[in-house]
């Protein structure tokens, strides 16, 4: 099984408290992903958590083609204001693991994510990632990009 690794970075204008308040609030996910993707939060009771070892957070996603899929993570390492990582439990991937990084800098906040997946499926999975998958990852992270910096700023 192939597994991808993906880093993507941005500096934030913003103290290390604000962004990880931010980050940290599984709600604010659906606010920074792109509206086509359909991004809702189906975990019960989760207004003013947040993360934690342990957590899990369940979803309802269209990643591809408008289908719902349901997508079950487990937030599996905290360290408080430096970094959490997210893993998929259920959901399209094979394999979905995600560091979220974040470190103070002059004038902001850096935030580095280091994503590893795999789709499965042998050759088919790797015809998928080729032609769509990687592409739509990297659309989602260029819109978070984007939609990050309309909240908070940018620094040069």
């Amino acid at each position: 099984m192939k597994t991808y690794r993906i880093e993507f970075t941005q500096k934030i204008p913003v103290d290390l408290d604000t962004a990880w308040d931010f980050f940290s609030s599984p709600l604010n996910l659906s606010e920074i992903t792109p509206k086509d993707m359909t991004f809702d939060v189906t975990s019960p009771n989760m207004e003013g958590i947040k993360m934690y070892p342990g957590m899990i957070i369940t979803y309802k996603v269209s990643p591809l083609f408008g289908i719902k899929l349901n997508w079950v993570t487990e937030i599996t390492h905290v360290k408080d204001k430096e970094y959490f990582i997210d893993e998929q439990r259920f959901g399209p991937f094979a394999f979905w693991h995600h560091n979220h990084h974040f470190e103070t800098i002059d004038g902001g906040v850096l935030m580095h994510d280091i994503l590893h997946y795999s789709i499965g499926y042998g050759p088919i999975g790797l015809i998928a990632n080729s032609i769509m998958v990687s592409k739509k990852i990297n659309e989602i992270f260029d819109f978070r990009y984007k939609k990050v910096e309309a909240l908070f700023g940018k620094l040069p």
